[in-house]
């Protein structure tokens, strides 16, 4: 019988990594399936225990160089990650300590720097044997161990690169200064190249792993949702369990002011819910005899009675953190575009670096393994991955920064990378394109009636539904008189008599059975078709008003969506009415509106456009949105989003302003093309001095040198993203 496990693994680095697991355990018996999730850092294995352990599964991961065990608490998980970024934030530090002295060295190779003093001490071999060593074995170390296991993968990854270029500026320096003592005169080494360039990338990786360990914090955040006991009642009585303890058909007692413990049907009581925390949506559900309600979401005003539907991991809540889950492992993991370049480019370099070596060695120079070896250093050296190791990273640490001058936060690289290739944008509506606050736009008096508001705000005040809000704040300065006979008509409106007469305020149907006139209908069809909620309000069964109520748009919305419209294909996704969205979308500028959206739905509707060859960028708030956000390509999560949606997304806007979004896929786009210039620089180098250094013409100082430019040049390239305007 098949079981299924999930397990932690540690020693990935790149997505070359757990592609090697997953080929690797494939090809055992018994294990169905394997999917290795590279940003979780984690396993989840279908197996026959019959045939395979899963201790025997944890040896075989062993075998290739990683570590499997079983999954760790959160707070194991979270020391752990907080111990490993203490570390390699102290290996950078390290690094940068020992090789600063190194770097100041620099000056004393260039005749046109004599001006800047540098003490013979600095310039003394041993000295800088000393401190390039535990940069190059002890700090570099794990660049080394990449690179053993990209090879024995049969690929090659920057890990490759670095090892191979910092090892031959390293082992060339140790053979220039054992081969020149005793000579006098100052010998160039390079000893600074391999220790600066494993200082830079050093710090790349404690960045790296800073942004990945915060991966994982929506599940975590969505598990913390869940309601730890339940007031059940047995026996005629009441008493606090475990919801672990519960069963399906037990009845459940939920008072005012409480979450909602489980999924269940109301079989007494009448209330109503704020499901904001799940649905995304500001206005609470009216819930009645019969109705459904799910686990974790708040009962805001009456106690209530609920017979238990679902438990474990049936509940909606766990049914979303397992969508969460299914995302995150779904979604690709995109290799830098410099280790794809890197597995055609590094073979090609020590090919013809050795076909350099041979040719001086046994045709040139013959048998002059000196002149030969120098031909060989000159081509590595020149070939040194520094400007290639440096394209990627400087230009997303740089355009990033940028960003986050906007209030744009890129989450990760790869959502930084990856934005420039959307085509098309899912809008979640309410709290991302509107301001999740309903309000009064609208108001027709149906009589002379002189204190029409008075008497909806004496009513409306004693309410906490978001549309009263919106009432009451319409009517500011009216006083508020006695009421008597006050009454909550659950899903329809409240009633309740002042100055002997009888007031009713709610849907058309409560107040007035869509018993109206032609002219009132009229009203009615026109503040619908403007995206209105239609309240209406009766005295002694008279129609005395017919109020328009809705989420009116974010200012900027209209011009944003205007903007985004020519390069982009735009969707408006809301679990309102059809109606209601359609009005508000008309209005926006949406040529695609889709309306009555449940909230496990929104990640069908992504997946639905990407199977039609679309890149999908998900913009939304609520915790409903989360599966969508790690669904779609690229998710952006609004500011005043919740924490769930913010940790879910590929990008989050701190200013909650639309308008970021188009900066961000501007931002991108530049950052990706910036990207581009530096490999160019990069390979220009390469390809103009690699021909130089194999005819002889370039020594392996001067090729030092000429790698140094080409770092310089990225650089320099990279922060002119600093200056993009907004």
């Amino acid at each position: 019988m098949t079981q299924e496990e999930t397990f932690k693994i540690a020693g990935m680095t790149c997505a070359a990594c757990s592609a090697r697991i997953e080929r690797v355990l494939q090809r055992e018996a018994g294990i169905d399936q394997i999917n290795v999730n590279l940003v979780m850092e984690n396993g989840t294995v279908k197996y026959d225990p019959s045939q395979i352990t899963i201790e025997e599964i944890y040896e075989r991961i062993a075998k290739i160089g990683y570590e499997a065990f079983p999954m760790e608490t959160k707070d194991e998980t979270e020391k752990r990650k907080s111990d490993e970024l203490k570390h390699q934030k102290a290996k950078f530090v390290i690094s940068f300590i020992l090789a600063l002295p190194l770097l100041y060295t620099m000056f004393g190779h260039f005749s046109f720097l004599s001006f800047i003093p540098v003490p013979n001490f600095l310039m003394n071999g041993w000295f800088q044997l000393i401190l390039a060593t535990p940069i190059q074995f002890v700090l570099g170390w794990q660049f080394y161990v990449g690179a053993y296991k990209s090879l024995k993968s049969k690929s090659a990854n920057m890990d490759v690169l670095v090892a191979m270029g910092t090892s031959a500026a390293y082992f060339y320096s140790i053979y220039l200064m054992l081969t020149h003592m005793g000579h006098g005169g100052h010998v160039p080494l390079y000893f600074e190249t391999s220790a600066v360039l494993i200082t830079l990338i050093l710090l790349g990786k404690y960045f790296e792993m800073r942004a990945k360990g915060h991966a994982s914090d929506a599940i975590s955040k969505l598990a913390a949702l869940q309601v730890k006991d339940a007031e059940v009642e047995r026996d005629g009585k009441t008493e606090m369990i475990a919801i672990d303890d519960v069963r399906v058909g037990d009845i459940v007692w939920v008072r005012s002011g409480q979450q909602i413990p489980l999924d269940g049907q109301v079989i007494e009581g009448s209330t109503s819910v704020n499901e904001a925390m799940l649905t995304g949506e500001s206005m609470p559900v009216e819930k009645k005899i019969g109705d459904t309600v799910i686990g974790s979401t708040m009962n805001q005003t009456n106690f209530i009675k609920l017979k238990v539907t679902h438990v474990g991991e049936d509940l909606v809540l766990n049914q979303i953190i397992k969508v969460v889950e299914e995302a995150q492992n779904d979604k690709p993991q995109i290799q830098r575009l410099a280790d794809k370049i890197s597995n055609i480019f590094v073979p090609t370099v020590v090919v013809l670096a050795l076909l350099s070596f041979i040719v001086w060695f046994f045709i040139v120079t013959p048998f002059q393994f000196t002149e030969a070896f120098e031909i060989f250093i000159a081509v590595i050296v020149i070939a040194c991955p520094c400007a290639l190791g440096l394209a990627t990273p400087t230009s997303i640490m740089v355009g990033s920064g940028r960003a986050a001058e906007s209030g744009i936060l890129f989450k990760t690289a790869e959502a930084l990378e990856q934005a420039q290739h959307v085509d098309t944008i899912v809008f979640d509506k309410t709290g991302t394109i509107t301001n999740g606050e309903p309000k009064v736009v609208q108001v027709y008096h149906e009589t002379e009636e002189a204190n029409i508001g008075r008497y909806i705000k004496s009513l409306e005040i004693q309410s906490e539904h978001p549309l009263s809000k919106a009432l009451v704040h319409y009517y500011p300065d009216e006083a508020v008189l006695p009421v008597t006979e006050y009454r909550t008509h659950t899903g329809s409106g409240i009633s309740g008599v002042i100055d002997e007469k009888r007031i009713r305020i709610g849907s058309m149907r409560f107040v007035t059975n869509n018993d109206v006139t032609e002219a009132q209908r009229d009203r009615i069809h026109t503040m619908s078709e403007q995206g209105a909620t239609v309240v209406g309000m009766t005295i002694n069964d008279t129609l005395v008003a017919m109020i328009g109520v809705r989420d009116e748009p974010k200012a900027e919305a209209k011009t944003v969506i205007q903007t985004l419209n020519k390069d982009y294909d735009l969707v408006m996704l809301s679990g309102d009415s059809e109606q209601t969205a359609q009005a508000i979308g008309r209005e926006l500028g949406f040529t695609r509106v889709i309306a009555e959206v449940k909230p496990d739905e929104k990640s069908k509707v992504i997946t639905e456009l990407q199977d039609e060859g679309q890149r999908v960028m998900m913009v939304g708030d609520g915790i409903n949105d989360a599966p969508a956000l790690m669904k779609s390509d690229i998710g952006v999560a609004m500011g005043s989003g919740s924490d769930i949606a913010l940790e879910s997304a590929d990008i989050a806007l701190v200013r909650n302003h639309l308008s970021g979004i188009a900066e961000a896929l501007n931002l991108s786009r530049l950052t990706i093309k910036n990207i581009k210039q530096n490999l160019f620089f990069a390979f220009c180098y390469n390809l103009i001095g690699i021909p130089i250094a194999a005819a002889g013409f370039l020594a392996p100082w001067v090729a030092g040198t000429a790698m140094a430019f080409s770092s310089v040049s990225v650089v320099l390239n990279a922060l002119r993203l600093k200056n993009v305007k907004k």
